[in-house]
């Protein structure tokens, strides 16, 4: 919604709201926008307003109308824009409105009060009886949304940017991973088995000498040295904890929390005939209870608990690749998504440019309506809208003049402006109407890094190795055409040193730009 709002004049602090369609603005009593105010014409000024679009149009006032100190005819507006009368200045203010959508239950009775029941994009349509159109009802109706919340806060390349990178780290997450956590439980399972060895070898060759309490006799080396590979540490203690082995810590209690745990496990009789294990990270902890036959008792029992901590390099070995391969996926995969996203951006910005510029040709005269050989089916309706307005502009300009205006060529305007180019003294381009580069002296040349010879023909935005620039350049253009081809002016920065980009609009009869003439002066 737009709205006027006085800040200067005799009517100062007062608002007036703009509605959709014509808003006459005057001193007449019978205008939409009543400002009793000397100098004022009765019917002054026209503001069309057309969703987010508001178009000024002068009334043939007697005093005329300025918007942002410039007289006009006719022009769009935007947000911010200053319109001054005879003792008056209004400021154009655009105000975002929050929609109360009322959802509307369609009946299947054919009454004609339902008919715009969707015509705004808030709408849902019922959920379908269909168990196949469930699923994409339920997406499009429930998750979009929130996705749509966020296109509302951030661009869309941005957005559809975020969206592929999260989906590829959820696919490598999927996919990739319980792969790498298969192969390292598989991993892990054989460090247990080889730990289980060591025990099982320890059991074997000293269970005799344990039950003798021959502690000379007890042979360890095989878990010490170079040979003893993944061995971190390693206690052979008895069932009261006292330490045999390593002979470094030998009639020591064991206090570890491992081997304690070990021993309190070891003297519950059903735990004696199998491993204790645990896993933790890298690390492999096995402990097995040593037993030798016992006389007296006529049956085997524990004399001793060897428990082993294990961390061979193989697992450390093994995580550094699994990380590896995870980091080469997320790369490999971030490549081949750029590449896919920029497939993407611009397979759906062509048709918009495509629509833009035809839009244009429609307008001038060099078209009879917008078509496209891009298939994209939901264009489709656009385009249809478009055209009927399109036709719509045509009828009105017609019952207006009494004939539709034809558009007139570039041509003759583009030559002026070459003339002028002739006989200049700095540097200069000269753009035709749709921006396209059509010539460029040889001071301009050096100045902005583009060739003549390869650069004609072509759009600024597609030449320009500095898209700042050129997009500096098309604004100061669209500024000066919609300001009757009023100079306009900016400085920018080229080659580190501040130039003054300089554009001034050729009109033609039509109203329409013909060309651009732009020249630049370096004002450090």
């Amino acid at each position: 919604m737009f709205k006027l709002v006085v800040i200067g004049g005799k009517l100062r602090g007062q608002e007036f709201p703009l509605k959709d369609g014509e808003n006459i603005i005057g001193r007449g009593s019978d205008c939409d926008v009543a400002v009793p105010v000397d100098g004022v014409s009765k019917r002054h000024l026209k503001v069309t307003v057309n969703g987010e679009t508001a178009f000024a149009e002068d009334l043939g006032s007697s005093n005329g109308t300025l918007i942002n100190g410039k007289i006009i005819k006719r022009m769009t507006t935007k947000d911010g824009d200053k319109i001054a009368l005879p003792n008056l200045i209004l400021q154009v203010v655009y105000v975002l409105e929050k929609r109360v959508v009322v959802k509307k239950k369609v009946t299947r009775s054919g009454d004609d009060s339902d008919d715009d029941a969707y015509d705004d994009l808030e709408q849902v349509e019922p959920m379908p009886a269909s168990i196949i159109a469930k699923p994409i009802w339920i997406f499009k109706n429930k998750i979009m949304p929130i996705i749509y919340s966020f296109n509302e806060q951030y661009e869309w390349a941005s957005l559809v940017g975020t969206l592929l990178f999260i989906f590829i780290a959820i696919n490598i997450s999927l996919t990739i991973v319980p792969v790498l956590s298969d192969s390292r439980r598989l991993l892990l399972r054989e460090v247990g088995y080889r730990a289980k060895q060591y025990a099982a070898e320890v059991d074997r060759l000293n269970n005799v000498f344990l039950r003798d309490k021959n502690l000379d006799q007890i042979y360890t080396g095989f878990l010490e040295g170079e040979d003893a590979e993944g061995v971190q540490s390693y206690k052979l203690f008895d069932t009261e904890g006292r330490v045999y082995r390593p002979v470094s810590e030998l009639n020591t209690i064991v206090n570890e929390s491992f081997p304690v745990e070990a021993l309190r496990y070891f003297k519950v009789e059903k735990n004696q005939d199998q491993e204790k294990i645990e896993r933790q990270g890298n690390i492999v902890r096995v402990a097995r209870a040593i037993k030798a036959h016992d006389k007296n008792l006529g049956r085997d029992v524990v004399v001793a608990i060897i428990a082993l901590t294990f961390a061979p390099t193989s697992l450390a070995t093994e995580a550094a690749n699994n990380s590896k391969a995870y980091l080469e996926s997320l790369v490999t995969s971030g490549m081949v998504a750029i590449i896919f996203f920029g497939m993407l951006y611009y397979m759906t910005v062509r048709p918009l440019d495509e629509l833009r510029l035809q839009i244009e040709r429609v307008l001038r005269g060099r078209q009879k309506e917008v078509d496209s050989k891009i298939m994209f089916k939901e264009l489709h309706p656009l385009r249809n809208t478009i055209n009927s307005i399109l036709g719509r502009i045509k009828e009105l300009q017609s019952s207006d003049s009494g004939e539709i205006q034809s558009m007139e060529d570039d041509g003759p305007y583009i030559r002026a402006l070459e003339e002028f180019l002739a006989g200049s003294q700095g540097p200069v381009m000269i753009l035709t109407s749709e921006k396209i580069i059509q010539r460029i002296n040889p001071e301009a040349e050096d100045l902005v890094g583009l060739r003549e010879n390869s650069a004609s023909g072509q759009s600024i935005l597609d030449t320009a190795r500095d898209q700042g620039f050129a997009a500096t350049v098309i604004d100061l253009c669209d500024r000066s055409a919609n300001n009757e081809g009023s100079n306009q002016k900016e400085t920018y920065e080229i080659g580190g040193k501040q130039i003054s980009i300089n554009v001034t609009a050729l009109m033609g009869k039509d109203k329409f730009a013909k060309g651009f003439y732009i020249t630049f002066v370096r004002t450090d």
